[in-house]
């Protein structure tokens, strides 16, 4: 079990500001290392899948250099049953928000917390359905010109309030940002973590309500 000891050396595997932004609502300090490693599917994969191992392969290469307890997590976009990375051109990012314009998808990102001294590793998937608006082509032009979409898994963010592409959700706002804080504050606390910030206290209101559907993925 990890020690009951809130000082404990926690690192994020993750460059992702946003995610740095997520993680420092628990209230813990942080380091942050990252992890290059190759994110594409493996051959017979589900997109649960997927970003369950990525985010355990992000957690395992952190913690082999630092022997921390490491934080994890990777995001995908599903759209009909396929991964919709992020985009490699702006003409690829335009394409990408045509075809999720009105339209549902899923956002699936899996949070991986591994003790690296005892090999001992919870991870998670939380899935969030996602209803796009019927935004313009005038729009996305302009929202593809602002250079926000091209880092960004699905070419967007819910939280840009200039295109604001999202009519609805169902889940978990900051999981779709990348890091499910409800989520992880549990998966932490039940590991005898002591953290000052509830779950609640830790999604803000301008997160929206949190509705966690955790899919447990064996390793």
């Amino acid at each position: 079990m990890y020690p009951s000891d809130s000082t404990r050396h926690i690192v994020l595997a993750s460059a992702s500001p946003r995610r740095h932004e997520l993680f420092a609502l628990l209230g813990v300090p942080f380091t942050v290392h990252t992890a290059d490693i190759d994110e594409a599917p493996l051959p017979g994969e589900t997109p649960a899948q997927t970003v369950a191992r990525l985010s355990r392969s992000k957690a395992s290469v952190v913690g082999a250099r630092t022997g921390s307890l490491i934080v994890a997590a990777d995001t995908l976009v599903v759209l009909d049953d396929e991964i919709l990375g992020k985009p490699a051109s702006r003409s690829d990012a335009v394409a990408i928000l045509h075809r999720l314009r009105g339209r549902s998808h899923q956002v699936l990102t899996g949070v991986t917390v591994l003790d690296a001294p005892s090999s001992e590793v919870d991870t998670a998937v939380i899935p969030t359905g996602v209803w796009m608006r019927e935004y313009t082509d005038e729009e996305i032009t302009a929202y593809v010109a602002s250079g926000d979409p091209m880092d960004k898994a699905g070419a967007y963010a819910i939280q840009y309030d200039d295109f604001a592409p999202v009519a609805r959700l169902d889940g978990c706002p900051a999981s779709v940002m990348g890091l499910p804080v409800c989520q992880l504050d549990k998966i932490l606390r039940s590991r005898n973590l002591e953290l000052e910030v509830t779950p609640m206290q830790s999604c803000r209101p301008d997160h929206g309500v949190c509705a966690i559907r955790a899919l447990v993925v064996p390793g």
